[in-house]
């Protein structure tokens, strides 16, 4: 029997334990198992800012249960057209981006959710085992194997995050730290005081509601410091371009280091 990976994060959550992720953006998929095979427990495969297309997703989320850990990928749209193909590939996590009101909120758990709830179309393919699974065993957990991830990147969402939290079904929000403080005139400053209120502020609504929150960043040890003292519970960093532009970068730095002295 295949592991529910969302009740794995679920789980270690509840016991207070940190949810470490990183970022997919390449479209090999052996990236994916390799990270995820490397402990991560989840990858989030990025289909907002990358170059990959469907079929690329599909294979990443078959290679990351092949490595060990969860796939969540982020959409580019809050969108249902955009949402229901990759539905029916049996993701973990779906992202939405650039959630601002508890009626956007609202629409991307619709779209997620089957009747009588909400309005998802009927048509898994890899999500129901190729139809391996009964209609009925598979309805029983289609709604419990999938997060549903708002992510708060904007002034306005900050604002309305308690009514964002409050929606039924949404069930943890991601912070966007770079669109957030494009949002304030502050593109790129996240660690202006303007934005870090904002930071504080979505944590401490957040920690109030009892709901998980997450960060999507790169790997900046200060950064991450504040976002676990602000109770962050899941936490996606870094990224396979970074780890490659990185490590390049190291291997030339020592070769000339060695031939040239420098």
């Amino acid at each position: 029997m295949r592991v529910n990976q969302i009740d794995v994060i679920k789980a270690k959550i509840a016991k207070g334990e940190m949810v470490y992720g990183s970022h997919i953006n390449i479209a090999d998929s052996s990236v994916t198992e390799s990270l995820g095979m490397a402990g991560f427990d989840f990858l989030w495969v990025d289909w907002e800012h990358s170059a990959m297309d469907r079929q690329h997703i599909q294979s990443h989320l078959i290679a990351a249960r092949a490595g060990g850990t969860a796939a969540f990928v982020r959409i580019p749209w809050n969108d249902p057209v955009l949402v229901k193909p990759i539905l029916e590939m049996g993701p973990d996590g779906i992202v939405f981006p650039m959630i601002r009101t508890a009626g956007e909120a609202r629409n991307a758990v619709k779209a997620t959710t089957y009747p009588p709830e909400g309005e998802r179309g009927f048509g898994p393919r890899r999500a129901n085992d190729y139809g391996l699974q009964s209609n009925v065993e598979y309805l029983s957990q289609a709604d419990q194997g999938l997060w549903r991830i708002m992510q708060i990147e904007h002034v306005e969402a900050v604002r309305n995050l308690e009514s964002i939290l409050a929606v039924e079904g949404v069930d943890t929000i991601v912070i966007g730290p770079n669109d957030l403080s494009g949002s304030a005139g502050l593109l790129g400053q996240t660690r202006h005081p303007r934005i870090m209120e904002l930071l504080d502020e979505i944590a401490e609504k957040c920690n109030k509601a009892g709901k998980p929150f997450g960060v999507s960043m790169g790997f900046v040890p200060e950064t991450v410091e504040d976002y676990k003292r602000r109770g962050c519970s899941w936490m996606a960093c870094g990224s396979d371009t970074g780890y490659i532009v990185d490590g390049g970068a190291a291997t030339l730095a020592g070769m000339r280091k060695i031939f040239e002295g420098k």
